[in-house]
Order: structure tokens, then C-alpha cells, then sequence
């Protein structure tokens, strides 16, 4: 007896999978994490993170425009200071790393969207998101700081400033600060739901940034829970956060897709620097198709519920989906 129903008549052809594609991504998807240094004269690649750069403020104009003509509209800015103290102050000087890019993308008048990084980690001389008191991260002193943070990237012409720090009441301080500083118009991306996970490492090694002592499992989420993430975006959202992120991406898809059910506002995902290498290290080995696998992933990201997806393969992708 022959089957009844018939599901490859619609996967047939390209075309007729293009027509019944219940997934789409696009290059309006994508935001493009970029890494800025004050240290030495030139961009250098990141070992840990091939074909990624830490750009000085000379060739950031060029990475931009490379983006820009690949499809790129929107990137993420994280500084590399060549100086560190306890306090981070670094993060929030209006002659920062960041606040410098900023104003540099910004005289270049390229038609992008920039988001930065607002966190004490890459500033702090001990490597955590926050002041230290009696050996750990103090939540509140650190807000004042976060919030000092995201007014001067806000200042020096951030379209939209992203909190990724972990501490409790961030959103709530950082939107009142911004609104008292003049800037009720730039929004919150909030990292939401920001795991302790084992796939930040290049990025560590990228931006510098490991913990000096102990780790951040007091302050970004474990791994094990899911319920904890959505009170995390319930309370971000009443805050005032106007996007909200889950990261990483790839073992949290079960998040980002329960996230996506009770936000109404957009869900960002962050394809973090671990899934990044992992799928070079596993093209470089001639394990799988690079091209191929990048798209999967981004579109399983999407497919979950992402709207906006973090990926230092943008470029890359931007050009594959054409």
C-alpha cells in the first residue's frame, strides 16, 4: 500500500522550499561584536578566535565599512583598555576605548547601529563585572558605576547601550540615569539571561578579562536552571529593558524559545566566542562544511525565537544569505 500523506512533495525543489521555508534569516538579524584596543599600534588577530581582530582606533573605520558593505547594520562594541583598576574607571571616562570608537564610527558617518557593552570586566584589575567588598562583587556599589558606564557611552553617541554585567537592579538604575542625563531615547539591551558558561573562554582571552580570583557564578546564572531565566527577563522587562538576551545561544535554544513566549518585547541571542571557534576548528580539521554550519546554527537560533542574533560571523552570513 502507498503512503497516504506525502511530506517531500514539498521539498521537492528549491523552489518549493523556499516557498514553505517557515524560518527566514536575514541580514536584518545579525549584529556584528567587535573588539577595540588601546594596546600596541596595530590590529592583531585573536589566536583563539580566527579571523576575529582586535582592532585599534585605525582600523575600525575599516572593519565598519567592511560590514556595512557586506549588509551589517547594527554592531557591538567592546573595549580593551591599557590600563586597569579595581574601580574599572576605564569603562566610564569619556576618553575611554569604547567612547573613543564610538565618536570615531559615528565622524565616519557610516549607517550603522551602535550598541556598547556596558560591564566593569575588561576594566577591573581583578577581572569581575563589579566592586569588590569582603571578596566578592558588591551589587550595589557596582550599579552606580554601570550606571556612570552606559551615561558616558550614551554621551559620546551610543545608539543603544547593552548591560551585561549580571547584577540585580541594573536596568531599573541604568534607564533611570539615562533619562536624567538627557537620554530617554537611547535604549536597553539587556543580557537578560546570562549564563555561567564554559564557552566564554576566547572571548576572555580576547577582551582579557578572566576573573583574577574565583569565578562569576555568584552573579551570572547556572547552567542547570530555566524557570530562573524567565523571572530574570520578567523583572529586566518591568525595569524598562527594551530588548531582552538570552546567552549563549546553542544550549540555551530551550530558553530563548521559552523567553520568546512571555516577552513582548524584541529577544536577542548571543552566539558567544566558544560556538564561534568550534565551528572554525571544526571546518579547519575538515570535519564540516563552514558555510553550511554557520547558516544551521544562525537559523536554529532564529527558528527558536531569536529576533536579533549576536554572531562574529555576521559578515560571513550577511554575504551567504545574499
Amino acid at each position: 500500500m502507498f503512503p497516504v500523506h506525502r511530506p517531500r512533495r514539498l521539498r521537492r525543489t528549491p523552489i518549493i522550499r523556499d516557498l514553505v521555508r517557515e524560518t527566514v534569516l536575514t541580514r536584518n538579524d545579525l549584529i556584528y561584536p567587535l573588539f577595540v584596543t588601546e594596546l600596541g599600534g596595530k590590529a592583531e588577530p585573536i589566536p583563539s578566535m580566527p579571523g576575529q581582530m582586535r582592532h585599534t582606533l585605525d582600523s575600525l573605520p575599516g572593519a565598519i565599512e567592511a560590514a556595512v558593505k557586506a549588509g551589517i547594520k547594527a554592531v557591538m562594541l567592546f573595549g580593551i583598555p591599557s590600563f586597569k583598576d579595581p574601580q574599572g574607571s576605564g569603562a566610564y571616562a569619556d576618553s575611554g576605548i569604547v567612547q573613543r570608537s564610538v565618536r570615531t564610527i559615528k565622524e565616519g558617518g557610516f549607517p550603522v547601529s551602535i550598541i556598547t557593552d556596558v560591564c566593569m570586566c575588561e576594566y577591573t584589575s581583578h577581572g569581575h563585572c563589579g566592586m569588590i567588598k569582603d571578596g566578592d562583587v558588591d551589587n550595589d556599589s557596582s550599579l552606580k558605576l554601570l550606571v556612570s558606564t552606559a551615561v558616558s557611552q550614551a554621551r559620546s553617541g551610543a545608539d543603544m547601550v547593552a548591560p551585561s554585567d549580571m547584577m540585580d537592579g541594573r536596568i531599573g538604575a541604568i534607564r533611570k540615569g539615562l533619562d536624567e542625563a538627557g537620554f530617554q531615547n537611547i535604549a536597553i539591551m539587556s543580557y537578560a539571561a546570562k549564563y555561567a558558561s564554559a564557552f566564554y573562554g576566547p572571548f576572555r582571552d580576547a577582551a582579557g578579562s578572566a576573573p583574577a580570583f574565583g569565578d562569576r557564578r555568584t552573579y551570572q546564572m547556572d547552567p542547570a536552571n530555566s524557570r530562573e531565566a524567565l523571572r530574570e527577563v520578567r523583572l529586566d522587562i518591568e525595569e524598562g529593558a527594551d530588548i531582552v538576551m538570552v546567552k549563549p545561544a546553542l544550549s540555551y535554544l530551550d530558553i530563548i524559545s521559552e523567553v520568546r513566549k512571555i516577552s513582548d518585547v524584541p529577544v536577542a541571542a548571543y552566539n558567544v566566542s566558544g560556538e564561534y571557534a568550534m565551528i572554525e576548528s571544526a571546518a579547519k580539521a575538515g570535519c564540516i562544511d563552514r558555510e553550511r554550519a554557520i547558516i544551521e546554527v544562525l537559523t536554529s537560533i532564529k527558528r527558536a525565537g531569536a529576533d536579533l542574533i549576536l554572531t562574529y560571523h555576521a559578515p560571513d552570513a550577511a554575504k551567504l544569505i545574499g
